[in-house]
């Protein structure tokens, strides 16, 4: 499926919920937020019908989102469910890694292709102050959980914030010294609370770790669906990877869309240019005429992001926990 610039997409991100069992400072509040009515959530029949018919369209790639997916009852059986649809060749899962050491037999057993875990931290007091929880160590036996199995396809999401991990670069990478895990550093965006953080540079961050553990050595290889740029070190197993969707935004080769847990489909992270499918899905309406809708407003994703310059296009008012990143 082509959009209006020619890009070829065949990704949706999916988030199956808007709650999260955790309060990262830079997210929510610490009361929470107001969550939608458990009627506004698309049921998991609904995103089914819908994954048919995003793989009728050239959809081969899902990956599930939240907030935190995990804390969404039968997550594991919409997994296997939508790996059985054909036309789907990955279907991979972010998760703050809190349900992990519990969920990663079922996960595995589910088909998951890649599980990437959110760690902004590997300090106790600065994960219990940026998560308002003191859930680190079970973040950490979910890692350990996996690497026990021998499961290959885990990645780390850390964002450098100045206030948050400026000084822990170097503990967050050694994370991909011992085992085949890919530590990836991804850029603050400027949505909702995180505008009032200070995002490292990446030259901090390679200066940090080269300081450390020695030269970083590009490597073309690919790791997954996303945009990461990836180095080796020598002596690690894992790889370190960057993902700059600001200093070196790659628009031009954006092949995603997102699918809001109450069935708005989103056309790119900053605007709120998009269509609701839910009206859609509860109404007499067929498969044939939802893939018209879907097909003619992907038609019209935008070229490219301004977050710099808002003024273009209305800038989305969802947080990120709604969007799922």
């Amino acid at each position: 499926m082509l959009d209006q610039f020619e890009r070829t997409i065949d990704y949706v991100r999916i988030s199956v919920t808007d709650r999260c069992n955790l309060r990262c400072t830079y997210c929510m509040p610490a009361e929470g937020v107001e969550a939608f009515q458990c009627k506004d959530i698309l049921s998991y029949e609904e995103m089914i019908r819908l994954c048919h018919i995003f793989a009728s369209l050239g959809i081969k790639k899902i990956k599930i989102t939240g907030g935190e997916p995990l804390v969404r009852l039968d997550v594991c059986k919409f997994i296997a469910a939508i790996k059985a649809i054909e036309g789907i060749e990955q279907v991979t899962i972010t998760t703050n890694g809190v349900l992990l050491e519990t969920m990663a037999e079922e996960l595995i057993r589910a088909g998951v292709d890649g599980i990437n875990i959110s760690l902004d931290t590997v300090k106790k007091e600065n994960f219990k102050q940026l998560t308002r929880h003191d859930h680190l160590d079970r973040v950490i036996r979910g890692i350990d959980k996996l690497v026990q199995m021998q499961y290959k396809k885990i990645k780390i999401n850390c964002v450098p914030i100045e206030e948050v991990n400026g000084d822990q670069i170097a503990q967050i990478a050694w994370l991909a010294k011992d085992h085949p895990i890919a530590v990836r550093f991804i850029e603050l965006m400027p949505i909702g609370m995180a505008t009032g953080y200070t995002a490292i540079d990446k030259e901090k961050i390679l200066q940090s770790i080269h300081k450390e553990y020695g030269e970083l050595i590009p490597w073309n290889g690919n790791l997954g669906n996303g945009p990461a740029k990836y180095f080796s070190i020598r002596g690690f197993k894992g790889k370190i990877g960057f993902i700059e969707a600001l200093h070196h935004k790659f628009c031009d080769q954006c092949n995603r869309v997102r699918l809001t847990s109450n069935g708005f489909l989103k056309l790119c992270l900053q605007y709120d240019t998009g269509i609701d499918l839910r009206k859609f899905l509860r109404s007499d309406a067929d498969d044939a005429y939802i893939q018209k809708i879907i097909e003619k407003n992907i038609f019209l994703k935008p070229r490219e992001h301004y977050f710099n310059d808002s003024t273009t296009l209305a800038s989305d008012q969802r947080k990120m926990f709604q969007v799922g990143g």
